[in-house]
């Protein structure tokens, strides 16, 4: 385990850069400055929420249940889960055998995710406090080992957990496509011409990202009012 002067020295080192409740309209606002776009998000829908989500295991559990499939979905199977050990914890996930797994809607593909992450915070292959401290690329290079977990998965953890300011997640359909939306860029719109768009809000990458993400939301809610 770090003790605080060693993590003291990590954050100063590394310059981590973050987002907060204090900073992150400000952010927003400095985005907006910059790109027109974004300002225009900002006066049609207003801020964006800060999502976050606790440093635990049952959020990486979480996050891994998002893996292609709706929000809906994983969030039914987590709540199946919690009902099932009261307290998601990876000693208790690892009582249940793969077919009580099954009936909380997980796949055996993702049991196995799952399982393994458990294992592997038990085992203290990986420390999620450590994360805390650490520079977003030694973090993907930790969690790029564990079976299941891409570049999405670390990609959502960076942003809702650590609130690390400078992420965007290519990978991620919802806000490539309001991404091409807001700029209005055709559909097939290379990744690299993407990338050189994303990279002009550095190093504000996430909160931009959730902004595009409001957008989108956004825009849904509004055809779904009109049906």
């Amino acid at each position: 385990m770090l003790n605080p002067k060693e993590i003291s020295n990590l954050d100063n080192n590394y310059m981590i850069q973050r987002f907060n409740h204090s900073n992150f309209h400000p952010i927003c606002d400095k985005l907006a400055a910059t790109d027109a776009h974004l300002a225009a998000i900002i006066a049609d829908h207003g801020y964006p929420p800060l999502w976050s989500r606790p440093n635990t295991f049952e959020t990486l559990v979480h996050i891994i249940l998002e893996q292609q499939v709706s929000l809906a979905s994983a969030l039914s199977a987590l709540n199946k889960l919690k009902e099932r050990v009261q307290e998601l914890t990876p000693a208790r996930l690892l009582l249940l055998t793969d077919d009580e797994m099954r009936a909380c809607y997980c796949s055996r593909q993702k049991t196995s995710y799952i399982k393994y992450l458990a294992e592997s915070l038990l085992s203290g292959h990986i420390n999620l406090q450590e994360f805390e401290h650490l520079p977003d690329d030694e973090i993907r290079a930790n969690l790029i080992t564990l079976k299941g977990i891409g570049n999405w998965t670390i990609d959502v953890y960076l942003m809702f957990v650590l609130q690390r300011a400078d992420i965007f997640p290519i990978g991620d359909l919802a806000a490539v496509n309001a991404l091409k939306r807001v700029k209005d860029l055709p559909t097939g719109t290379p990744k690299e011409e993407l990338l050189l768009i994303i990279a002009a809000w550095q190093p504000y990458r996430t909160v931009a990202t959730m902004l595009l993400w409001h957008y989108y939301l956004s825009q849904a809610a509004l055809k779904a009012a009109s049906r």
